[in-house]
């Protein structure tokens, strides 16, 4: 009796295990009771839901055992078919993972003269996609809903036929529909700013766009590299009297002799010759007590900072690009730099490791762009990037790095922000030194994230490092990041004397973080309402990537980029203790119906059940890998 006794306050006290989130002891579960709850629901009947009240009797019995975290089910049978030994499972990253070109999803595809009015088709015979609409309606993948989200905003539908909504705007002779009411009501409104115009991208790929500006900073670092070469190559010899006497080289001669004055001294002289924009004249972006939405690459996309700027942010950032990209024209980096009109406080993010590149790079955006602010990475800590000196390893790289910054801000019209770590290695802070130095290069604002390269996410920040370095940038703001996941957190910040906060993985967690923040309480959001949350992002998505097949499949794989950090996401009312820490892992859990079970889930086969629930089906050869191989769905 008594060993039974002490086997049952030993299952108990392992139900917590160190490093997991505190849950009340209802709602804990095992593995296997947790997926089983899940498959079974999931094989109902269509459009079951449990209200927030219902609980299912799995939920009534509380967990004996925990299993070991970040062990995902996988069925026997797809061990193989994914690679994995037996007895094994993938761990890491998938580092290269395969790009599928959402064409690969349609069979026969409609020709785009067919979906504008029945244009005439350019190609004539050698045309390679369908031209009769019947043909194209019968091997079309079936519609997804019965409403377009295209056609009741903008009372018109740009992609016709080829829209997987196309029966609400689409007559059976094949006419697509139009509302001239609203067609009115949206004419000359700029929805996105920013996008690439085919006759920029002609002459960035020809590379026949001036860089005037650049190209005058540019040259003054020529110049004062071949002083110093001159300064080291000057022959001291000493004479008789045994006094150094410096002897000019006959180049360093011949170069005072060439030398031009710095202005032209013959002809009218405009302002722009003579005025250069100094700091104080440039436009001028108010920093101080404002929440910002980090740089976030592949989720910080325009659909989700639309989200979150309706959750409160104040600051938005586009994600990271790189600046050769750029340079180049590449389609694909300038929509990083896309901006929506709900975007009041809007800045681009550029990477990139030499003066020559970065500098006509902040020139292009600063003449092809509406930006508030350019952001320098120099935090990024993935190996593509540092080893070949950039992200953090500008950090290290001074003169380079004060060689960017100067020459970018000499061409700017906007402020320049950078985003910086910690340091490099781990116990070896580095940033405390390069503040003042940035001060003396007129950064117009810092953002610190607490920890370093070597360190990524494996311990907290450290924002006692972070209230050092606010010290040291005063009168420049300086905004904190790291482990923002309550409103609690985010006082606590603030105490520590920031200018403002940047939140990066909480906003991924909870985008309503900017809501518990600004009214300073836990939001215990139900889970219709964070599906609701969810279908704003799929109609987002689809006005930003398309609402034919094309689209729809690239708004469910950001949709599940998404979803792999939002299952992190734990109910207010189901904890033990509030709030939810960034660094606790949830355990295995039953929610308080369905819905909020199926969403507590960490495996990618039950993303693509909710993405099924608001964007139809996926396509029989649709493949998703994560960035972390255990969650792979094939």
């Amino acid at each position: 009796m008594e060993n039974a006794m002490e086997e049952t306050v030993e299952k108990k006290t392992d139900v917590v295990v160190k490093g997991d989130a505190a849950l009340k002891t209802q709602f804990l579960t095992t593995k296997d009771k947790f997926h089983e709850f899940v498959d079974s629901g999931w094989k109902g009947p269509k459009g079951h839901k449990t209200s927030d009240n219902e609980k299912p009797e799995e939920e009534k019995e509380t967990s004996v055992e925990e299993p070991e975290t970040k062990k995902f089910k996988v069925d026997p049978e797809e061990r193989n078919k994914v690679g994995k030994p037996d007895g094994k499972r993938i761990r890491g990253q998938n580092k290269s993972r395969p790009h599928t070109k959402p064409n690969a999803f349609e069979e026969k595809r409609l020709c785009p003269s067919v979906i504008q009015d029945n244009k005439e088709c350019t190609y004539g015979d050698k045309c390679i996609f369908l031209h009769d609409a019947a043909e194209y309606t019968a091997s079309k993948l079936a519609d997804i809903g019965e409403s377009c989200y295209l056609y009741d905003t903008f009372g018109k539908c740009g992609y016709g036929l080829s829209c997987r909504y196309a029966k609400a705007h689409t007559t059976p002779d094949f006419k697509t529909m139009e509302n001239a009411e609203l067609i009115k009501a949206n004419e000359g409104r700029e929805t996105v700013k920013n996008s690439l115009k085919k006759e920029l991208q002609n002459q960035l790929r020809k590379r026949s766009v001036a860089f005037k500006k650049s190209e005058e900073y540019l040259k003054t670092l020529a110049n004062n590299k071949e002083k110093t070469q001159r300064l080291g190559n000057a022959v001291v010899s000493a004479d008789p009297t045994g006094e150094e006497q410096r002897v000019s080289t006959e180049a360093e001669t011949q170069a005072r002799q060439d030398k031009q004055p710095p202005v032209k001294t013959i002809g009218p002289l405009t302002d722009e010759d003579v005025i250069k924009l100094r700091q104080c004249e440039k436009k001028q972006v108010d920093f101080q007590d404002k929440l910002y939405l980090a740089p976030l690459t592949t989720c910080g996309n325009l659909p989700f900072r639309r989200l979150c700027k309706r959750f409160g942010a104040d600051i938005t950032c586009g994600e990271m690009a790189m600046c050769t990209n750029l340079l180049q024209g590449q389609q694909s980096e300038w929509a990083l730099l896309k901006r929506h009109e709900s975007e009041d406080v809007f800045g681009v993010q550029v990477e990139g490791c030499f003066p020559d590149t970065m500098t006509r790079c902040a020139e292009l955006i600063n003449n092809n762009a509406d930006v508030d602010f350019v952001d320098i990475n120099s935090g990024c800590p993935i190996d593509l990037v540092y080893k070949k000196g950039g992200g953090c390893g500008l950090m290290t790289r001074n003169r380079k790095f004060e060689q960017i910054i100067k020459g970018m801000n000499h061409v700017l019209d906007v402020p320049l922000t950078v985003k910086i770590r910690t340091g490099v290695q781990e116990k070896c802070n580095i940033a405390h030194k390069l503040i003042p130095e940035m001060k003396k290069w007129d950064v117009s604002m810092i953002t610190l994230h607490g920890r370093s390269r070597e360190q990524r996410y494996t311990k907290l920040a450290d924002w006692d490092y972070i209230t050092a370095c606010s010290k040291l940038a005063s009168p420049v703001p300086l905004f904190g990041n790291g482990d923002i996941l309550s409103y609690e957190d985010a006082m606590k910040a603030k105490e520590t004397g920031v200018s403002g906060i940047m939140i990066a993985r909480g906003a991924l967690i909870k985008p309503w973080i900017f809501t518990e923040i600004k009214e300073s309480r836990h939001w215990d959001i139900s889970s219709n309402e964070r599906m609701d949350v969810l279908r704003d992002f799929s109609n987002f998505g689809l006005e930003h990537w398309g609402s034919d097949t094309r689209g729809v499949e690239k708004t469910r794989t950001f949709m599940l980029e998404w979803l792999s950090f939002m299952c992190r996401y734990i109910p207010v009312g189901l904890l033990e203790r509030v709030p939810q820490k960034i660094n606790e892992r949830p355990p295995f859990y039953m929610g308080r119906n369905y819905l909020e079970s199926l969403m507590a889930s960490q495996h990618a086969g039950d993303w693509i059940r909710i993405s099924e629930m608001l964007l139809g089906p996926v396509p029989k050869n649709f493949i998703f890998l994560p960035k972390h191989k255990a969650n792979a769905y094939k």
